[in-house]
Protein backbone atom coordinates (compact mmCIF):
# COMPACT_ATOMS: atom_id res chain seq x y z
CA UNK A 1 0.00 0.00 0.00
CA UNK A 2 1.73 3.37 -0.85
CA UNK A 3 1.54 6.35 1.52
CA UNK A 4 -1.52 8.17 0.87
CA UNK A 5 -3.82 4.70 0.44
CA UNK A 6 -2.32 4.33 4.23
CA UNK A 7 -3.23 7.64 5.48
CA UNK A 8 -6.95 7.15 3.47
CA UNK A 9 -6.98 4.06 6.29
CA UNK A 10 -6.69 5.80 9.17
CA UNK A 11 -8.66 8.78 8.28
CA UNK A 12 -11.52 6.61 7.37
CA UNK A 13 -10.90 4.42 10.62
CA UNK A 14 -10.78 7.91 13.21
CA UNK A 15 -13.70 9.11 11.75
CA UNK A 16 -16.02 6.21 11.25
CA UNK A 17 -16.79 2.83 13.02
CA UNK A 18 -15.33 -0.27 11.22
CA UNK A 19 -15.22 -3.26 12.57
CA UNK A 20 -12.94 -5.35 11.06
CA UNK A 21 -13.27 -9.20 11.31
CA UNK A 22 -10.74 -11.54 9.96
CA UNK A 23 -9.96 -15.24 9.82
CA UNK A 24 -9.77 -18.32 8.10
CA UNK A 25 -12.48 -20.19 5.66
CA UNK A 26 -15.49 -21.91 7.98
CA UNK A 27 -14.73 -19.69 11.08
CA UNK A 28 -17.51 -18.52 11.16
CA UNK A 29 -16.60 -14.66 9.87
CA UNK A 30 -19.78 -13.72 7.57
CA UNK A 31 -22.57 -15.43 9.97
CA UNK A 32 -21.06 -13.45 12.69
CA UNK A 33 -20.37 -10.39 10.93
CA UNK A 34 -24.21 -10.39 9.50
CA UNK A 35 -25.78 -10.67 12.87
CA UNK A 36 -23.14 -7.98 14.99
CA UNK A 37 -23.60 -5.18 12.26
CA UNK A 38 -27.58 -5.55 13.11
CA UNK A 39 -26.94 -5.35 16.95
CA UNK A 40 -24.29 -2.68 16.59
CA UNK A 41 -26.64 -0.71 13.73
CA UNK A 42 -24.03 -0.84 11.19
CA UNK A 43 -24.28 -2.03 7.66
CA UNK A 44 -22.33 -5.02 6.24
CA UNK A 45 -19.93 -5.51 3.92
CA UNK A 46 -19.15 -9.72 2.73
CA UNK A 47 -15.43 -8.94 1.25
CA UNK A 48 -15.00 -12.28 0.41
CA UNK A 49 -18.05 -11.98 -1.67
CA UNK A 50 -16.40 -9.64 -3.79
CA UNK A 51 -13.30 -11.80 -4.23
CA UNK A 52 -15.69 -13.94 -5.27
CA UNK A 53 -17.63 -12.05 -7.66
CA UNK A 54 -14.63 -11.46 -9.38
CA UNK A 55 -13.08 -14.89 -9.85
CA UNK A 56 -16.89 -15.84 -11.07
CA UNK A 57 -16.13 -12.88 -13.86
CA UNK A 58 -12.51 -14.18 -14.94
CA UNK A 59 -14.22 -17.57 -15.05
CA UNK A 60 -17.22 -16.48 -17.24
CA UNK A 61 -14.56 -14.07 -19.54
CA UNK A 62 -12.69 -17.40 -19.86
CA UNK A 63 -9.39 -15.61 -18.52
CA UNK A 64 -6.73 -17.42 -17.15
CA UNK A 65 -6.65 -16.78 -13.89
CA UNK A 66 -2.70 -16.90 -13.17
CA UNK A 67 -2.66 -13.65 -15.40
CA UNK A 68 -2.05 -11.26 -13.52
CA UNK A 69 -2.66 -8.69 -15.70
CA UNK A 70 -5.93 -10.09 -16.95
CA UNK A 71 -7.21 -10.61 -14.06
CA UNK A 72 -6.65 -7.57 -12.69
CA UNK A 73 -8.27 -5.81 -15.92
CA UNK A 74 -11.47 -7.94 -15.50
CA UNK A 75 -11.72 -6.86 -10.97
CA UNK A 76 -11.05 -2.85 -12.62
CA UNK A 77 -13.88 -3.44 -15.49
CA UNK A 78 -16.64 -5.60 -13.40
CA UNK A 79 -19.75 -4.11 -11.44
CA UNK A 80 -20.29 -6.40 -8.17
CA UNK A 81 -23.41 -5.44 -6.71
CA UNK A 82 -24.84 -7.19 -3.12
CA UNK A 83 -28.14 -6.27 -2.65
CA UNK A 84 -30.08 -6.00 0.64
CA UNK A 85 -32.06 -9.52 0.47
CA UNK A 86 -28.46 -11.54 -0.34
CA UNK A 87 -28.23 -12.18 -3.77
CA UNK A 88 -24.68 -10.80 -5.37
CA UNK A 89 -25.00 -9.76 -9.72
CA UNK A 90 -21.84 -9.12 -11.26
CA UNK A 91 -22.54 -7.48 -14.25
CA UNK A 92 -26.17 -7.61 -13.85
CA UNK A 93 -26.11 -11.23 -13.95
CA UNK A 94 -26.92 -13.17 -10.68
CA UNK A 95 -24.17 -15.05 -9.36
CA UNK A 96 -25.22 -15.78 -5.73
CA UNK A 97 -25.23 -19.56 -5.80
CA UNK A 98 -22.22 -19.67 -8.75
CA UNK A 99 -19.76 -17.51 -6.12
CA UNK A 100 -20.60 -20.39 -3.26
CA UNK A 101 -19.91 -23.05 -6.09
CA UNK A 102 -16.69 -25.31 -5.99
CA UNK A 103 -15.59 -23.92 -9.43
CA UNK A 104 -15.20 -20.26 -7.97
CA UNK A 105 -13.70 -22.09 -4.50
CA UNK A 106 -11.12 -23.95 -6.35
CA UNK A 107 -9.90 -20.34 -8.27
CA UNK A 108 -10.79 -17.55 -5.39
CA UNK A 109 -7.57 -18.02 -3.50
CA UNK A 110 -5.33 -17.68 -6.86
CA UNK A 111 -7.37 -14.90 -7.81
CA UNK A 112 -7.64 -13.05 -4.85
CA UNK A 113 -3.53 -13.00 -4.46
CA UNK A 114 -2.93 -11.09 -7.43
CA UNK A 115 -2.09 -7.18 -6.53
CA UNK A 116 -3.91 -5.90 -8.79
CA UNK A 117 -6.88 -6.99 -7.66
CA UNK A 118 -6.57 -7.17 -3.80
CA UNK A 119 -5.83 -3.25 -5.09
CA UNK A 120 -8.93 -2.70 -6.61
CA UNK A 121 -10.85 -4.12 -4.06
CA UNK A 122 -9.60 -2.57 -1.42
CA UNK A 123 -10.35 0.89 -3.02
CA UNK A 124 -13.83 -0.30 -3.01
CA UNK A 125 -14.31 -1.34 0.65
CA UNK A 126 -12.71 2.05 1.66
CA UNK A 127 -15.23 3.73 -0.32
CA UNK A 128 -17.93 2.05 0.93
CA UNK A 129 -16.92 2.73 4.60
CA UNK A 130 -16.87 6.26 3.52
CA UNK A 131 -20.41 6.36 2.07
CA UNK A 132 -21.92 4.64 5.27
CA UNK A 133 -19.73 6.43 7.92
CA UNK A 134 -18.60 2.99 8.63
CA UNK A 135 -19.79 -0.52 8.97
CA UNK A 136 -18.93 -3.99 9.91
CA UNK A 137 -16.61 -6.14 7.34
CA UNK A 138 -15.24 -9.28 7.17
CA UNK A 139 -12.37 -10.96 5.02
CA UNK A 140 -8.88 -12.37 5.42
CA UNK A 141 -6.81 -8.87 5.52
CA UNK A 142 -9.57 -6.36 6.60
CA UNK A 143 -7.57 -5.04 10.31
CA UNK A 144 -4.03 -6.42 8.66
CA UNK A 145 -4.46 -4.21 5.41
CA UNK A 146 -7.28 -2.45 4.62
CA UNK A 147 -8.45 -0.77 7.73
CA UNK A 148 -5.41 -1.06 10.62
CA UNK A 149 -6.66 1.27 12.71
CA UNK A 150 -10.51 -0.23 12.81
CA UNK A 151 -12.21 0.68 16.31
CA UNK A 152 -12.61 -2.69 16.71
CA UNK A 153 -10.56 -5.69 15.19
CA UNK A 154 -10.87 -9.54 15.88
CA UNK A 155 -9.73 -12.75 14.07
CA UNK A 156 -12.26 -15.87 14.68
CA UNK A 157 -10.80 -19.05 14.19
CA UNK A 158 -11.53 -22.54 14.59
CA UNK A 159 -9.84 -26.02 13.94
CA UNK A 160 -9.87 -27.37 10.53
CA UNK A 161 -11.69 -30.07 11.81
CA UNK A 162 -14.96 -28.04 13.35
CA UNK A 163 -14.83 -25.64 10.20
CA UNK A 164 -14.83 -28.59 7.79
CA UNK A 165 -17.92 -30.45 9.49
CA UNK A 166 -19.58 -26.76 9.68
CA UNK A 167 -18.86 -26.91 5.82
CA UNK A 168 -20.45 -30.14 5.28
CA UNK A 169 -23.66 -29.33 7.32
CA UNK A 170 -24.00 -26.08 5.64
CA UNK A 171 -23.91 -28.23 2.34
CA UNK A 172 -26.18 -30.61 3.56
CA UNK A 173 -28.82 -28.36 4.44
CA UNK A 174 -28.57 -26.18 0.79
CA UNK A 175 -28.66 -29.07 -1.28
CA UNK A 176 -31.93 -27.50 -3.26
CA UNK A 177 -29.95 -24.65 -4.20
CA UNK A 178 -27.95 -26.44 -6.92
CA UNK A 179 -24.68 -25.12 -5.47
CA UNK A 180 -21.86 -28.03 -6.52
CA UNK A 181 -20.03 -27.97 -3.56
CA UNK A 182 -23.06 -29.46 -1.17
CA UNK A 183 -22.48 -33.23 -2.40
CA UNK A 184 -18.38 -32.82 -1.27
CA UNK A 185 -17.77 -34.98 2.05
CA UNK A 186 -16.41 -33.99 5.24
CA UNK A 187 -12.88 -35.72 4.13
CA UNK A 188 -12.50 -33.51 0.87
CA UNK A 189 -14.01 -30.20 2.24
CA UNK A 190 -11.48 -30.88 5.16
CA UNK A 191 -8.25 -31.08 2.63
CA UNK A 192 -9.84 -28.53 0.55
CA UNK A 193 -10.11 -25.92 3.84
CA UNK A 194 -6.28 -27.15 4.81
CA UNK A 195 -5.13 -25.96 1.01
CA UNK A 196 -6.66 -23.27 1.16
CA UNK A 197 -5.71 -21.98 4.47
CA UNK A 198 -2.27 -22.61 3.24
CA UNK A 199 -2.47 -20.33 0.16
CA UNK A 200 -4.20 -17.61 1.88
CA UNK A 201 -1.76 -16.77 4.40
CA UNK A 202 1.55 -17.96 2.09
CA UNK A 203 0.74 -15.54 -0.26
CA UNK A 204 3.08 -12.26 -0.87
CA UNK A 205 0.16 -9.83 -0.95
CA UNK A 206 -1.57 -8.78 2.45
CA UNK A 207 -1.23 -12.38 3.45
CA UNK A 208 -3.98 -14.03 6.10
CA UNK A 209 -2.48 -13.99 9.59
CA UNK A 210 -3.85 -12.39 12.64
CA UNK A 211 -3.53 -8.63 13.27
CA UNK A 212 -1.06 -7.47 16.79
CA UNK A 213 -3.91 -5.53 17.97
CA UNK A 214 -6.72 -8.08 17.04
CA UNK A 215 -9.00 -9.89 19.78
CA UNK A 216 -8.65 -13.66 18.66
CA UNK A 217 -11.87 -16.09 19.15
CA UNK A 218 -11.46 -19.35 19.05
CA UNK A 219 -15.11 -20.71 17.65
CA UNK A 220 -14.96 -24.23 18.22
CA UNK A 221 -16.76 -24.94 21.06
CA UNK A 222 -18.94 -21.77 21.13
CA UNK A 223 -22.44 -21.03 19.49
CA UNK A 224 -23.30 -18.23 17.11
CA UNK A 225 -24.98 -16.54 19.47
CA UNK A 226 -21.77 -16.44 22.44
CA UNK A 227 -19.37 -15.28 19.55
CA UNK A 228 -22.20 -12.70 18.45
CA UNK A 229 -22.38 -11.73 22.11
CA UNK A 230 -19.02 -11.36 23.41
CA UNK A 231 -18.30 -9.14 20.02
CA UNK A 232 -20.77 -7.07 20.95
CA UNK A 233 -19.42 -6.59 24.27
CA UNK A 234 -15.84 -6.03 22.53
CA UNK A 235 -17.91 -3.16 20.38
CA UNK A 236 -19.63 -1.30 22.94
CA UNK A 237 -16.10 -1.14 24.89
CA UNK A 238 -14.72 0.29 22.10
CA UNK A 239 -16.81 2.81 21.80
CA UNK A 240 -16.91 3.74 25.03
CA UNK A 241 -13.20 4.14 24.99
CA UNK A 242 -13.66 6.65 22.44
CA UNK A 243 -15.68 8.73 23.70
CA UNK A 244 -14.46 8.68 27.44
Amino acid sequence: MNSSSDRSSRDDSVRHRVVAIDGPAGSGKSTVAKRLANVAGLEYLDTGAMYRAVTFAVILRNVDPEDSVAVTQVAEDCTIVQHEDGTVTVDGVDATVEIRGSLVSSVVSLVSSHEGVRRELVSRQRQWVRTRGGGVLDGRDIATAVFPDALLKVYLTASPEVRATRRTSQGSSEAQTGNSDTNDDYERVLLDIQRRDKLDSEREHDPLRQDADAYLVDTSDMTIDEVVALLSNLFDEALRSISD
